[in-house]
């Protein structure tokens, strides 16, 4: 039972010395018991005694003027929060039945004519002072139970919320090292490969068929090497939202043509049964991001279908949207894997030869890609051994562009002088040796200090300078070049690891006229010049 609680009892009797009577007959026996008497000489001051307090039991006067008792008993009935309070009448006039059954009607729970016996009225206060306290009691039980079950609640909420977290901590540790395993095996099966190819190419005694099959496996694996690093950083890249589209209209079919002739190079392409339909179909896409977007789903195909599988490929049109759907007879899908099969590193069972190779997370960044285009992609399978269907949805294009032709060098681009800056001995060894076979004469430095002193003293038409040097960077290489009279005039072009926007406005402010990712290709370094000289921005 709570200490604080005190019940209260509300005496109402228009003659004063009868309240006093009732009153003081109760006040003894409430201050014995815990309670406190309140008196009210009207019904209208009872409502407002009702309305400020709640009452364990009313006395109430039958027979007032104005507002009687059983107005006063109606009206206090009527109010929700008092509805329940028990009224007991009293008289000093003899009831008929007419007006006890009124009395009752108007939810009495007693009726007393005076003079009261004082143990009487005591003993039937009593019992419903005591009704009182035991509600309060159960009240404050009931609020303790529902405070107790509240921080239950609260606690158990917390608990299944920390074991979400550590099983989610712990997928994704294991996640984590399951990929740095994958990485580091995708790593080492091209970097053997470059390796051995290394080795025959330097062997004295290989023969030219050797060499030249040693040749195609260096420029096939590091393409494969290339594609690997480009994927982790383009997955960091769009999830974080750096990644910027350049949209144009894309011919669909052209893309496909393309990936196809390009995995060539590194997976067994004619190995498969091709069924190929699809026609001119043009898209509002960036075309270096649907060219990954193809390339993923194609190199997904061929990589889970087995040597002499089909593997379909149909463009159509619904829509706004043009649709492209890669359908392969491979090893399917399991159904517990099917909706998680576009997040980061998911693949199918793992093996400990990782035959199928791969970092699970080549769909992953197709989904992001194609979300950025504001396209949809979804796969179906109807289990293991039953095959798969990718089905890619990308917005139409209303407009057909011709394809650019392959830039080669020509005019004023021939025969120029290149400086060459790169921190990197073999980098810059074998970036040099291309651009001679290309026709440039190639002079080169490995600082930017020693490139500054070679671009004043060989006066070169281009300068291909890294941003990663040792001493002062590539930025300062280049505002120094162009802060000197004798060596403002030539073009200057960034090489980095680094492909950012914000990268590329950098280097636009420190000077360069245009920025190139490494790994360095021949092609895309042709273009900048072809740019460079049309006056277009890079």
């Amino acid at each position: 039972m709570s200490s604080k609680y005190a019940p209260k009892i509300l005496v109402v009797n228009d003659d004063a010395a009868s309240l006093f009577a009732l009153t003081d007959l109760l006040s003894t026996w409430a201050a014995d018991n815990g309670c406190s008497v309140i008196g009210a000489r009207s019904g209208e001051e009872a409502l407002r005694h009702v309305l400020q307090d709640d009452f364990a039991v009313i006395l109430l006067d039958v027979n007032m003027p104005g507002m009687s008792g059983f107005e006063t008993a109606e009206a206090i009935h009527q109010r929700p929060r008092s509805s329940g309070i028990p009224i007991i009448f009293v008289t000093a006039f003899l009831a008929d039945e007419i007006n006890k059954l009124k009395a009752y009607q108007q939810g009495a729970v007693d009726y007393l004519f005076t003079p009261i016996i004082p143990q009487v009225l005591q003993a039937k206060v009593s019992v419903f002072v005591t009704l009182a306290k035991k509600n309060a009691e159960l009240k404050e039980q009931t609020e303790t139970l529902r405070l107790r079950t509240t921080a239950l609640e609260a606690s158990n909420a917390k608990l299944i919320l920390e074991m979400r977290e550590r099983k989610l901590a712990v997928e994704q540790n294991k996640a984590k090292d399951e990929f740095l395993a994958m990485l580091g095996h995708e790593l080492r099966n091209p970097l053997s490969a470059i390796t051995s190819a290394a080795s025959i190419i330097g062997y004295p005694g290989a023969s030219q068929d050797s060499i030249e099959r040693a040749k195609l496996i260096l420029n096939r694996q590091t393409q494969n090497l290339t594609r690997i690093v480009d994927d982790l950083l383009d997955l960091g890249r769009v999830m974080s939202g750096k990644i910027i589209l350049h949209k144009k209209p894309v011919n669909l079919s052209d893309v496909v043509a393309a990936c196809l002739e390009s995995l060539k190079a590194s997976r067994p392409v004619d190995s498969y049964q091709w069924k190929i339909a699809y026609s001119d179909t043009w898209v509002e896409a960036d075309p270096t991001r649907l060219e990954q977007i193809v390339t993923n789903l194609l190199d997904n195909a061929i990589k889970y279908t087995p040597a002499g599988g089909t593997i379909a490929i149909e463009s159509s049109s619904h829509g706004e949207s043009i649709l492209l759907s890669v359908e392969d007879s491979g090893i399917g899908i399991e159904g517990n894997l099917l909706p998680h099969i576009f997040d980061v590193f998911v693949q199918g069972e793992h093996s400990i030869d990782r035959a199928k190779g791969g970092l699970g997370i080549g769909l992953a960044l197709v989904r992001q890609l194609v979300q950025l285009h504001a396209g949809t992609i979804e796969v179906r399978s109807a289990g293991t051994n039953q095959g798969s269907t990718f089905t890619l949805a990308m917005p139409r294009s209303g407009t057909a562009q011709a394809a650019e032709p392959r830039p080669g060098l020509h005019g004023s681009l021939l025969k120029q002088k290149l400086l060459l800056i790169e921190d990197n001995d073999d980098g810059r060894e074998m970036i040099a040796q291309l651009l001679n076979a290309y026709g440039f004469a190639t002079v080169e430095a490995s600082t930017g200090d020693a490139g500054i002193g070679k671009a004043l003293a060989e006066q070169p038409d281009i300068a291909i300078i890294d941003i990663g040097l040792p001493g002062i960077d590539g930025y300062e290489v280049a505002r120094r070049l162009r802060a000197d009279n004798r060596t403002s005039a030539i073009r200057l072009i960034a090489l980095t690891g680094y492909g950012l926007s914000e990268d590329r406005k950098q280097a636009q402010e420190a000077g360069f006229e245009f920025h190139l990712v490494k790994p360095f290709n021949i092609d895309y370094f042709i273009q900048a010049l072809h740019k460079i000289e049309a006056g277009r921005p890079s």
